[in-house]
Parts: C-alpha cells; structure tokens; sequence
C-alpha cells in the first residue's frame, strides 16, 4: 500500500515547533532556581525537546505543507506539546500529577486552554511547576490564534476563514502582506494585553485593593486569563480575590475571547468595523442576556448573596468566564440552584468569537446557524423567494452554511457519546455521578471550558474519576481545541491510501 501523506514534513515542522519549547521552560526554571526548588523537572525536558526537535527536523529537506500534511501537523502538535508539557509534572512526583495519566491530563488541559485540573492539594506543589500549568495555557491560547490564521482557514475547518466574511476582511492571512507579519502582529497584541493584565492585578495590590495578589499571582493570573484557559495557582479560583480583582478580571476574559483581528482594528481607530461586526453585536449580546438571566435567577432564589452588587458580580463574572470558556470561579457556583446551574451548563456550548484563543462552538457559528435557520423557514413558506444568510454585510456562501451546520452536529454527538462514556465508566467503578454532573464534565472538557458541577464543580477536582475516564476526557480536550475535523481525517483510511 502506498501512503498519499509525506509524515515527515508533519514530522519536520512539529520538530520545529518542539525544539523552541526550551524558550518557556525558563520562567519556572528561573522560578525554582529563585526559590531554591529541583531544577531537574524543567532542565531534562529543555534538553530532550531540543534534541528530539533537530532530530525530527533532519527526516527531510521538504518544507511545503500540503493540505494532507497540515491536517497531521495540526493533530501532533498539540499531542506532542501536551505530552512534553507532562514531563515536568511526572519528574517533579508533587501530589497526584507524579501519575503519568494525571500528569497527561493536567497538560492537556493546559495545553488546550481548558482548565481542568486534576490537582487536590495544591500546597503540595512548588511555584515552579503551578507556573508551568499556566505558560502552558499561555501558549496554547496563542498557539490556536496562530494556528487559525496561518493554517486552519487553509483547511476550511477553522473560524478564520468566517473571520474574512464577518470582519469585512478580505482575507484575514493579509491583514498584513506577510503571514510572518500577521503572526508577529498576533504576538504583539497578546503579549501587550498580558502585560497591561499583569499591571492591572498588581496595580490593584499595590494600591491596597488587593492583598492577595502578588506579583507572581498577577502574572500566572494574566498567563491564563487572556488565553481563555483558567489554570490558577490558588485552589479557590478567583474565590481566593478581593472583588476588585473579580471586577478586573471580567474585562480581559471577555477580550481573549473576542476577534484579534477586531481588538486590531480597534486599536487603529478603525470602530466602524466593530461597531459593524454582526458576531461582535451578538457576543455582546449573549454575554449580557445570560448575565442578567443568571442575576434574576439568584434574586428571586434569594440565594447566598446578600446585596445586589454580589449578585451582579457573581452573575457577570461567572457568565463570562463559561461563555469565554476560560472556566475561573468567583464563587461556588455548586451551591447555586438548578435553574442558575443549568443557565451555566448552556453557555458551556456558546463560546467566544472566532478568531479569538476561546473554545467551543463559538459565536460566529450559533449566528449562522441562527441566521440560515430563520431564513429556511421563510423560504418554506415562500419557496421562489431567494434569501441568502449576510454576516456583516457579506454573503455567506452555502457550501459554508452547510460545514458549520455539520461541524455543530458532530460536535453535539461527540458530546452525547462522551456524556455515555462518563456515566457508565462512573459507574463501572463506584462512582457517584448524577447525569447532569456527567453531562457537565463532558462538555466542560470537550468544549475546553474547565470546570462543570458536583464532583468536578469550580473548587473540586477531576482526580475522582477513574483513569479510563481521564484518558477519554484527554482525548475530548485535544479535538474539542483542534476543532474535531483534523483528529476525524487522520482516522480516515482513504486519508493514508494512495
């Protein structure tokens, strides 16, 4: 059988990729050297990447990536990260992340921005390796803002190629005239808006708003926050910060998950095109209906909160943060009554906009769904007329319609066969989960939120569940990021035939 795919190119540019990944070892390396912690965990994998990453690079000279070729870099990339990003955790042996399976899960979860963490006592861990969880989400959430531009619109299975019909772009790889330039550009906005977080969070501490949040808070904080990821160094999420702290998180979740290519336009001076973006009206608007929705439920439930400023800070934050999918917590949102926990559970499916470092199935596709639904129904009653489905002006071609309504359908059966999995997995060894908690879990880790409710609630964790059930959740956390259709081709076999 010959084999229609040259995995060595894969192979070669994933090398590339691996042999830099010495470059962010060095903050918690510095970190343990500072705090006189093992510097064996993050030293051994600097090493190994390297070597492994020139070795890879030496399988050939050829450096075009063919769609076939893009589809399995996409797929290894994020696997190789993830299985890398576990070294550290595995040589350290702090707590439950010394497990290899517990490990995995934790650095997919970070590599892929969920921020479900496995982790119970997080006093056992050192600083070092907390740092570690959040840059791994810090590059992940630029990694996909990358990835989408350069790559996943190539493949028509990304939201980039959508951005160039919503964001009026005519082509959102020349938004500058150099793909190299777009990614820089996609850099300097992302480390600009975690810095102006960092300063922000300390800000606040130094003005006496804060107390909690020191400077290495405020900076694995801003790691996690602007990449929609969620990692915290406290156990308590953002529960362990002033409201001060809550208030000035809000903004910046909702900013990783709005549209690069509009904040770019934005800082241009250029506000029509926001202000004419039909997805970025729509975000808006999901983020403040489901807000004000959750806000009434507490009021009226009467629930823990006893004034209004509680009630619209806790409603907004967590709106936000699930929306986003960057999955912190203000408050236990477990102790909430069913009808504001379900309110939640939706907004699990909603995400962000595209082209942002959000998960899910994303604003833009709900909008076109939403948009193409409404205009069957009037072509069923009028069946000469011709109606297309505009975003922003532009028509939205068809044979796009017809992708997201697929994407969205498969995504919804890989979340009901993944709620399956997890109930009888659960069960096959004692394990309490109601359906709703097993349903949460499911989309909180396929949809790359982070936490769900009951046993994987905001302040719990996800080691209760059996290891089998934390490998399928890895597996749901590396094709929810890559957005399903890349991971699906490779298990094609007409993908490896000539």
């Amino acid at each position: 059988m010959s084999v229609r795919v040259d995995w060595r190119v894969s192979c070669r540019l994933v090398g590339t990729i691996l042999k830099w990944l010495w470059v962010p070892l060095l903050l918690p390396l510095g970190l343990a050297l500072y705090d006189g912690t093992r510097l064996l965990p993050f030293l051994a994998p600097m090493v190994g990447t390297v070597a492994v990453g020139f070795g890879l690079e030496r399988l050939t000279d050829e450096r075009d990536l063919r769609t076939r070729e893009a589809f399995l870099m996409v797929a290894l990339s994020w696997l190789s990260i993830a299985l890398v990003g576990a070294t550290p955790f595995v040589l350290a042996g702090e707590g439950v992340l010394g497990e290899p399976v517990n490990a995995l899960f934790e650095s997919m979860s970070g590599v892929t921005t969920t921020g479900a963490t496995i982790i119970v006592d997080f006093e056992r861990h050192s600083r070092a390796v907390l740092m570690w969880r959040a840059v791994l989400q810090w590059m992940g959430g630029l990694g996909i803002l990358v990835l989408a531009t350069a790559i996943l619109s190539q493949l028509s299975v990304g939201g980039a190629q959508l951005m160039e019909t919503e964001t009026q772009t005519q082509d959102v790889n020349k938004l500058t005239p150099r793909i190299s330039e777009t990614a820089a550009l996609l850099w300097k906005l992302y480390i600009g808006l975690t810095g102006l977080q960092v300063a922000v969070l300390y800000g606040l501490h130094l003005l006496g708003l804060a107390p909690e949040m020191t400077l290495y808070d405020a900076v694995a904080h801003a790691f996690t926050t602007i990449s929609t990821a969620g990692f915290s160094p406290r156990g308590e999420s953002i529960v362990a910060f002033s409201p001060a702290v809550q208030w000035a998180i809000v903004p910046f979740m909702a900013v990783g998950a709005t549209s690069f290519v509009l904040i770019y336009f934005a800082l241009q001076g250029n506000l029509d095109r926001v202000r004419d973006s039909d997805e970025f009206r729509f975000y808006v608007g999901i983020l403040a209906s489901f807000s004000l929705a959750v806000g009434g439920v507490l009021l009226v439930d009467g629930g823990p909160y006893t004034n209004l400023e509680a009630i619209a800070r806790h409603s907004l934050f967590q709106v936000v943060s699930i929306v986003t999918t960057t999955g912190y917590a203000s408050t236990d949102f477990n102790t909430w009554s069913s009808g504001a926990k379900h309110l939640l559970f939706v907004c699990m499916f909603i995400g962000g906009m595209a082209g942002s470092t959000t998960c899910s199935i994303k604003t833009l596709r709900w909008l076109v769904v939403t948009k193409a639904f409404r205009r069957d129904l009037f072509t069923a009653a009028s069946p000469s007329a011709i109606r297309p489905v505009r975003l922003s002006g532009s028509v939205v071609d068809e044979e796009t319609i017809r992708d997201i309504y697929a994407y969205t359908l498969v995504s919804l059966i890989f979340f009901i066969v993944a709620t399956i999995f997890v109930v009888v997995d659960a069960s096959r060894v004692g394990l309490a989960v109601t359906e709703f908690e097993a349903m949460g879990a499911a989309a909180a880790t396929f949809f790359n939120v982070g936490p769900a409710f009951g046993i994987a609630g905001p302040l719990e964790s996800y080691d209760p569940f059996p290891r089998s059930t934390k490998l399928a959740m890895t597996f749901l956390m590396w094709i929810g990021r890559i957005e399903i259709i890349p991971v699906l081709v490779l298990l094609t076999p007409s993908y490896w035939r000539s």
